[in-house]
């Protein structure tokens, strides 16, 4: 009686098998992403205080309350906020500024030009817009 080869490769030898489909890779999900809450409080903030800190601001003091970012230095002698008026960044924003020597600015639109926000953008309007005060040292 004749053995019979159990292994179906020997079988088939020479013959490759076919090639396993690639799983298409998950698309990670980006910081902007997050819910607005989450994103403002874990990676805004942090953001801007790293900003901040390049431009030699020392006393930096950053709150999150009611869908705005507020900022303060040099004793709250500088001072802007940040609008999120719908709670999401990629919707309605508006700025504004104080200064203790002046009455506070208006509140303007903020990157209203812009259709999708990413954490470098909103960081860079802040740092643009009070620049524009010359408010840094580097001015």
């Amino acid at each position: 009686m004749a053995e019979v080869d159990k292994n179906p490769q020997s079988q088939h030898e020479g013959e490759t098998a076919p090639a396993a489909t690639p799983k298409p890779k998950e698309k990670k999900s980006a910081l902007e992403d997050k819910p607005f809450t989450e994103f403002i409080q874990q990676d805004y903030l942090p953001a801007l205080e790293k900003a901040f800190a390049a431009q030699q601001v020392k006393d930096l003091q950053l709150s999150f309350t009611e869908d705005q970012v507020m900022g303060k230095w040099l004793g709250g002698q500088r001072q802007f906020t940040v609008y999120f008026p719908e709670g999401d960044i990629n919707k309605q924003r508006a700025f504004s500024w104080s200064n203790t020597d002046s009455d506070p600015s208006t509140i303007e639109p903020f990157l209203i030009d812009e259709r999708k926000m990413t954490l470098d953008l909103l960081v860079f309007g802040v740092i643009q817009r009070l620049n524009a005060q010359k408010w840094f040292g580097n001015n």
